[in-house]
């Protein structure tokens, strides 16, 4: 029985193949869900759209120009900055709205990567403000903000105070927009369903929600909206560890978004400094997982993989160092727990293959791409999407599904 089940499941994803590879993404239709995982090789940058059309970025990353041989170059090349890649990728996608603009905008934590650091050559806003553009604030010079969320406004003192250049720039940003472009702004808040909200038409899918997990090491029980204290008072955290993770659910479907969090601990370590194995145990099973701390060689641990059991893992890469040994054969893992499971790349660096080997690339499902949920009405099933990214032409390389959510 389980080979017919097999042959079915191969054919199925076969069949989606054929009829959608080289063709245009499909646009979104009300009722779906999308999750658009965008490589611009400079950092993360997911962008949401829910049920109702309600939208959601979640970090806007610019590591800056190419300078390492480590790091993979601008995509879809290097004549705009990351920021405005995203910004035009997003923009294709809001054609099913009359206004460009971009609901909420979530910052996971203070890292280049995930916000936009500050380089010299990097252009100053036109709107008037002293800020330069990189990353999110790159993103709203063309697609204003209505709401920004981040893990310490307004603050900004946990563990320590922020420092830098790259952190003032964003706090000047986030100070001209609240005073001249209405931008509303808000401190995450652990435990919560109703900071993140349907608003068109929520009535329509009560079986929708956005559940904050964790930030700054408070992380919810589970119960109600209840959370607890991970980190000793006065202990030494680092940025990664402090960051936000969310929940998306929708019916069955749910996908976890957990910034650079981490749970990879030596010997005689404190249990504290493991973010991930109590997230693991809050989360339960889910379908697919936004790898943390893009699959470094810190995360990733068995007993969060253990407990989520995701069917879809993406890792969102833009360093050699993002696809290793570690991680990949705990992702894999059929003792960790049984079953087929995708470990979707947005690309596979060069360097990678070479050190990973034909064996182990095969593990790798696809071979890169901007890497789209696409959440069937109801959120009984999901397929997953891999884009072209040589260009904007949102061509569609490969597909996988669909799957049926658990």
């Amino acid at each position: 029985m389980k080979s017919i089940f097999l042959f079915f499941l191969a054919t199925v994803v076969f069949n989606v193949q054929a009829q959608t590879e080289n063709e245009i993404f499909p646009n979104w239709k009300t009722g779906e869900m999308e999750i658009h995982h965008i490589y611009t090789g400079r950092g993360e940058s997911v962008f949401c759209i829910f049920p109702d059309g309600t939208n959601m970025l979640i970090d806007a990353g610019d590591t800056g120009p190419h300078r390492d041989p480590r790091t993979t170059h601008g995509s879809p090349n290097e004549t705009k900055q990351a920021g405005e890649w995203i910004a035009r990728y997003i923009s294709r996608l809001l054609s099913y709205r009359e206004e460009q603009k971009i609901d909420y905008a979530y910052l996971t934590h203070f890292h280049g990567d995930h916000m936009g650091g500050a380089f010299p050559d990097s252009p100053k806003t036109k709107k008037g403000g002293d800020y330069i553009l990189s990353g999110l604030t790159e993103v709203a010079e063309y697609i204003p903000f209505k709401k920004m969320v981040d893990r310490d406004w307004p603050t900004y003192q946990f563990p320590t105070p922020q420092k830098g250049k790259t952190f003032e720039n964003y706090k000047s940003f986030i100070g001209w927009n609240i005073k001249n472009s209405s931008l509303l702004m808000e401190r995450f808040q652990p435990g919560s369903n109703s900071q993140f909200t349907l608003l068109f038409q929520p009535e329509n899918y009560p079986e929708f929600e956005v559940r904050n997990i964790i930030a700054n090491g408070e992380i919810w029980t589970g119960k109600k909206n209840k959370t607890k204290k991970l980190f000793p008072k006065d202990a030494n955290v680092d940025e990664n560890k402090s960051s936000s993770g969310i929940r998306i659910s929708y019916g069955d479907f749910d996908y976890f978004n957990g910034g650079d969090i981490n749970g990879r601990i030596t010997m005689n370590t404190p249990k504290w400094r493991d973010v991930e194995t109590p997230v693991g145990k809050v989360l339960g099973p889910i379908e697919v997982c936004e790898v943390n701390h893009h699959a470094w060689v810190d995360a990733m641990n068995e007993n969060f993989v253990a407990s989520t059991q995701p069917q879809v893992f993406i890792m969102q890469v833009w360093n050699v160092s993002h696809i290793n040994l570690s991680t990949l054969r705990t992702m894999s893992s059929n003792e960790l727990y049984p079953g087929e499971r995708h470990i979707i790349p947005t690309t596979i660096p060069e360097i990678s293959r070479i050190y990973l080997g034909e064996s182990r690339v095969k593990q790798l499902t696809g071979d890169g791409g901007h890497a789209v949920i696409k959440v069937k009405q109801g959120g009984e099933e999901f397929s997953v999407f891999l884009l072209k990214t040589e260009d904007e032409s949102m061509q569609v390389k490969s597909v996988y599904g669909p799957f049926e959510c658990k």
